[in-house]
């Protein structure tokens, strides 16, 4: 059965088991599924509503995106835990003689690049999910601005959770040049999903500052306009 097709509390139970896996690397994937979800939210909020007419198009196009990054998140949570019991296997190949030991080398090394695989997909696509958080919230229905900006959030910590799987994979891969150029990648994508969170964490916390009223007194005496 799929990870996704458990309810809340079966994968929590899963996820709290003694088993190896599900593990953080499917948790992340499902959190930021969680946050792909909220994009969605708040994009099929904004559509229909005559106030936001000029950005139907936009916002349908965003509903469309985030459903279909949810949907390769679901995947993706499978496919991680589907790695690591390759990964298992490949250790448990026998080492008795130096051919076995070489054949189990190399498919531990294979395994260990293909471990990599989803938890770097995952940080990916939640890259994408947080470009749609702030295309919707910049245009989006002001009312459900929060849900977009904690979908953007959600991504964020899944991006960061998926990395920490990729980089304890990479202790293990010897190919250095392989692994220098997945570090580097994974750096700007971290770089690039934390700055445009940040961007929209301010965008919101903009939206709802307490306004002054009209004639109202300075917090502060002295820091008002001064009379012409």
């Amino acid at each position: 059965m799929a990870y996704g097709d458990l309810t809340l509390h079966g994968f929590l139970d899963a996820l709290a088991s003694d088993s190896p896996t599900p593990g953080g690397g499917t948790g992340a994937a499902m959190v930021g599924a969680t946050g792909a979800a909220l994009v969605r939210m708040l994009a099929v909020l904004t559509i229909g509503r005559p106030k936001y007419a000029a950005d139907e198009a936009l916002m349908k196009a965003i509903a469309e995106q985030a459903a279909d990054n949810r949907a390769k998140l679901l995947a993706l949570a499978d496919d991680d835990a589907r790695s690591y019991d390759a990964v298992s296997a490949a250790y448990k190949l026998p080492k008795a003689t130096e051919a076995e030991q070489a054949a189990r080398k190399a498919a531990i090394q294979a395994a260990m690049k293909g471990a990599i695989a989803p938890p770097l997909k995952v940080m990916e696509v939640c890259l994408d999910t947080i470009s749609l958080a702030k295309a919707a919230v910049a245009k989006g229905n002001v009312n459900a601005a929060s849900d977009g900006a904690a979908g953007a959030e959600f991504a964020k910590s899944a991006m960061t959770v998926a990395a920490y799987n990729v980089r304890i994979n990479l202790v293990a891969v010897e190919d250095e040049k392989w692994a220098r150029d997945v570090r580097t990648k994974l750096d700007e994508m971290l770089y690039m999903g934390q700055t445009t969170a940040s961007e929209i964490d301010s965008k919101v916390q903009d939206m709802w500052k307490p306004k002054p009223k009209p004639g109202s007194l300075p917090m502060f005496p002295g820091t008002g306009p001064k009379p012409s």
